[in-house]
C-alpha cells in the first residue's frame, strides 16, 4: 500500500479550505456582471462586497481600502508607484526595501532602479530601525516596502518600530503581509502601515486573487491597470467575483482558527529539535521573533534542490526557499543577505506547516531527513570536489 505524501509547503501555497470552496460554488452561479445595475448584477455585486468586508475586517480596515487584484505580486507592484504621497504632501519619487523582501518587491515595482535603496538586515534576517533611520537622515520621504514575515525564514520584521521612523520623515509604509495573514494577529492601525498586500492563496482560498489595502490618508497610488471604473477607479477589469468569493470566505475562517497556532508552534519546536541532532544543521532567523509554522535550515555541503528532489521521492513534499524561485539554481538572496557564506546560500531547506499538519507527519519528515542526510551531504561534497 502507498504511503500517503506529506505536505509541508503550506507557505509556497495552502489547500483550499471547505469554506471557500461552497462559497464559490455559490458564485458560479451569479449570472450578472457586478458592474451591471439590474438584479443579476446586483447579486454579484453583492457577493464581492460581502467578501471586501470580510477581507477587511481581517486586517481591521474598512472596506473601502480593499483593492481586489490577481494575487500579493500585483498587489505589491499596484503599491510601489512613483508620486504616491500623504494628502498635503509631495509626490515620492524615492524607494527603499529591505534586503530580505520578496522578489515582486526586490523589483521595485515601477520605481526606476536608480530610485531604490536597499535597507540590510541582521545576521537574524531583521532590519534595524536605526538604520532605516540613518537613510533618511536627508529627510527626503521616501516609499518604504518591508515585509511583515519572511516568506522564507518567517522572521518578523519590527514593522511598528519601522513605521514610527517612516512617519518622522514623512514618508509612506508598505507592508507585504502576504505570508503574515492568518498565522498571527494583524491589524493595519496598529501596524502603523499606509498600504498593505495580501493574497487569498496562502489562507486557504483560491489562488489567483488578492488584494491591496489603502489607506485613507494617501494620494494615490496610481493604477496599474487602466480602464474601466472598477474597484473605485483603482483597478480596471471585472471583478473575479468566484475567487473574491473564496477570498472572503478564507478570511472569514483563517481568522477564526489563529488560537490553532499554538499548536502549530509546538510542532515548529519539535521538528527543529530533531533537526538539531545533526550537528552540522544550522536553522535559520532561529533567535528571532518568527511565525509559528516556518522553518528554513541547512548544512555545509547540502544542495537545497536535490535534498528537495530526495524529500519527494521520500513522499514529502519541502521547498527550497521561496516558491517563485521554484526551478532556479540559485543561491537564497534572503540567506546571503543575512550574511552567511555560499556554503549555506545554496543549501536552504524551507518546511511550512499548517492547520492540517500532524506530528506524524512532522515524524515522517524527520525519519526521511535522517535516511536522506548523510547521502545527500556526501554527494554534495562529491560534486564539489567533480567541479574542481
Amino acid at each position: 500500500m502507498t504511503r500517503q505524501r506529506v505536505y509541508l509547503d503550506w507557505n509556497a501555497t495552502t489547500p483550499l479550505r471547505d469554506e471557500a470552496r461552497v462559497a464559490m460554488l455559490a458564485a458560479m452561479d451569479a449570472v450578472g456582471n457586478p458592474s451591471s445595475v439590474h438584479a443579476e448584477g446586483r447579486q454579484a455585486r453583492r457577493l464581492v462586497e460581502d467578501a471586501r468586508a470580510a477581507v477587511a475586517a481581517a486586517v481591521g480596515a474598512e472596506a473601502r481600502q480593499v483593492v481586489f487584484t490577481s494575487g500579493g505580486t500585483e498587489a505589491n507592484v499596484l503599491a510601489l508607484v512613483p508620486g504616491i504621497a500623504r494628502k498635503g504632501s509631495p509626490p515620492i519619487e524615492r524607494l527603499i526595501v529591505s534586503a530580505v523582501e520578496h522578489p515582486s518587491v526586490m523589483a521595485a515595482g515601477r520605481f526606476p532602479s536608480d530610485a531604490v535603496t536597499v535597507l540590510e538586515v541582521d545576521r537574524k534576517g531583521v532590519a534595524d530601525p536605526a538604520c532605516l533611520q540613518a537613510l533618511l537622515a536627508d529627510r527626503v520621504p521616501a516609499l518604504v516596502s518591508v515585509m511583515a514575515a519572511n516568506n522564507e525564514t518567517g522572521a518578523l520584521q519590527p514593522v511598528v518600530e519601522l513605521a514610527q521612523v517612516v512617519r518622522e520623515a514623512g514618508g509612506v509604509l508598505h507592508v507585504d503581509a502576504v505570508q503574515a495573514l492568518g498565522k498571527i494577529a494583524l491589524d493595519i492601525n496598529v501596524l502603523q502601515a499606509d498600504l498593505l498586500s495580501i493574497s487569498a492563496h496562502k489562507i486557504g482560498g483560491p489562488k489567483g486573487v488578492g488584494a491591496l489595502v489603502i489607506g485613507d490618508n494617501l494620494t494615490g497610488p496610481a493604477p496599474l491597470l487602466r480602464g474601466g471604473g472598477q474597484e473605485l477607479s483603482r483597478r480596471a477589469g471585472t471583478e473575479n467575483v468566484i475567487g473574491i468569493a473564496g477570498f472572503g470566505a478564507a478570511a472569514k475562517a483563517v481568522i477564526a482558527g489563529l488560537p490553532d497556532m499554538t499548536k502549530i508552534a509546538e510542532l515548529r519546536r519539535f521538528l527543529e529539535a530533531g533537526l538539531r541532532q545533526h550537528n552540522d544543521v544550522t536553522v535559520f532567523a532561529a533567535d528571532a521573533s518568527r511565525l509559528p509554522n516556518t522553518v528554513l535550515f541547512g548544512a555545509p555541503g547540502l544542495r537545497a534542490e536535490t535534498a528537495v528532489i530526495g524529500f519527494d521521492l521520500e513522499g514529502i513534499s519541502v521547498s527550497s526557499g521561496s516558491a517563485c524561485s521554484s526551478g532556479k539554481v540559485q543561491p537564497s538572496h534572503v540567506i546571503e543577505a543575512m550574511g552567511f557564506g555560499p556554503e549555506l546560500t545554496r543549501s536552504g531547506i524551507r518546511v511550512s506547516l499548517g492547520w492540517e499538519t500532524t506530528e506524524t507527519d512532522v515524524e515522517r519528515f524527520l525519519e526521511a531527513w535522517k535516511k536522506l542526510a548523510r547521502s545527500l551531504i556526501k554527494q554534495s561534497d562529491e560534486t564539489e570536489v567533480e567541479r574542481f
